[in-house]
């Protein structure tokens, strides 16, 4: 199917549900709150979805533009006081769970649930979780795992990726996610978590099992942009240094990603940047980072017009060398839409607080925020509002 015929398609969606998102926007915000969305949605409704994500943009203060951009980890097994201050206080736009979050399935559902209802913003949350298979995969006891990639990759047969995806997003589902940090585009990445050791294998995988999520109208990420297969140093640990040639990264690595890039809706899934130095493309600055990394080459060169998400900016590779602020400024000026903070609130409210300063003492344009912004509510636009049930 051509890139054209596909993202046809996918924006007749868009159209068929933007009134049915607007309900959810007026349940989930205050009476004041909810008579001003209210008027844009039926503006919104009655236009092209573009004028939907526009009407949208125009009806959110900056504080809860800049909210959208950061997503969080909670602690606990249920909405508390400090989650639900992280929420309220910063408009966070997105939570990722961990193993300390999963008890049960009936748990998590609940906990999910709670989230959303309990968020008190204009738009649904991402919710999100690692579920790649093998050893990247939460509460296995309870939600068996999928096989591994490279489990996968070793039957030969790419049609098994878009079944583990497409069960894997149903199971998902039921229990109360809506983004999977998977599959795993990189190329040899070792622990099992690649589809294989070329190219052109990876590829195959990757792209079945992106079919296997759009099958399931479920968002995926693919991970972790430019490629981490010849990275020696574990990034969660400490920097590493990916010494090779502009041309060896474009003629192995990025290419599962360019292909995805080429025949996916970028409404339909994000792409994660990894904390990998690439050093003959900008020496001493890691992708997450980069703005050769994620505007030249994903943005430019490649076309991505998808949401880029930074790898947690708590692991080693960034957190020895830059504080959470820093991360925050020097990720969203290189291209990023969303920052991912995992495991300590206060990262996730300095990232929120810099951003914002960051636009009030003009470091960053209101109009840099409202193009991540688009990006964040044409993924939304595309996904959520089924899903929510609001």
């Amino acid at each position: 199917m051509s890139g054209v015929m596909f993202m046809s398609r996918k924006i007749s969606s868009v159209h068929m549900i933007c009134l049915l998102l607007m309900a959810v926007l007026i349940s989930w915000t205050s009476a004041e709150v909810g008579q001003a969305s209210g008027r844009s949605a039926v503006q919104c409704a009655s236009g092209p979805a573009e004028d939907c994500v526009e009407n949208m943009l125009q009806s959110m203060t900056l504080e809860e533009k800049i909210g959208q951009m950061v997503m969080i980890g909670i602690h606990g097994t249920d909405v508390d006081e400090k989650s639900l201050f992280m929420l309220h206080q910063y408009h966070i736009g997105g939570i990722i769970l961990f193993d300390r979050n999963m008890e049960s399935q009936e748990q998590v559902r609940q906990l999910n649930a709670h989230l959303q209802e309990q968020a008190g913003e204009k738009l649904p949350l991402f919710i999100a979780v690692d579920e790649e298979g093998g050893v990247v995969a939460r509460m296995k006891e309870q939600l068996p795992p999928p096989p591994s990639a490279q489990e996968i990759g070793e039957t030969g047969n790419p049609e098994n990726a878009r079944l583990w995806a497409e069960k894997t997003a149903r199971a998902l589902r039921n229990i109360g996610f809506n983004v999977n940090f998977a599959p795993v585009a990189d190329i040899g990445t070792g622990r099992g978590r690649s589809f294989g050791n070329t190219p052109a294998v990876v590829t195959d995988f990757v792209q079945s099992a992106a079919d296997g999520y759009e099958q399931e109208n479920f968002i995926y990420c693919l991970k972790h942009f430019p490629g981490l297969g010849r990275g020696k140093v574990d990034t969660h640990l400490d920097s590493t240094v990916v010494d090779v040639s502009r041309q060896e990264l474009m003629g192995w690595d990025v290419i599962p990603f360019q292909s995805i890039i080429r025949e996916k809706n970028p409404a339909d899934y994000f792409i994660m940047v990894n904390h990998a130095t690439f050093s003959k493309m900008e020496e001493g600055t890691p992708a997450s980072i980069s703005r050769v990394i994620q505007t030249d080459l994903l943005r430019r060169e490649l076309g991505y017009r998808g949401v880029i998400i930074t790898d947690d900016i708590a692991m080693g590779a960034l957190s020895k060398h830059y504080t959470p602020t820093d991360i925050a400024l020097r990720a969203v000026r290189a291209g990023a839409d969303i920052v991912l903070s995992c495991h300590v609130y206060q990262n996730g409210a300095d990232v929120y607080l810099r951003l914002l300063e960051a636009v009030e003492k003009g470091e960053i344009s209101e109009e840099r925020i409202n193009e991540s912004l688009r990006r964040i509510l044409r993924v939304k636009l595309s996904h959520l509002a089924e899903a929510s049930g609001k």
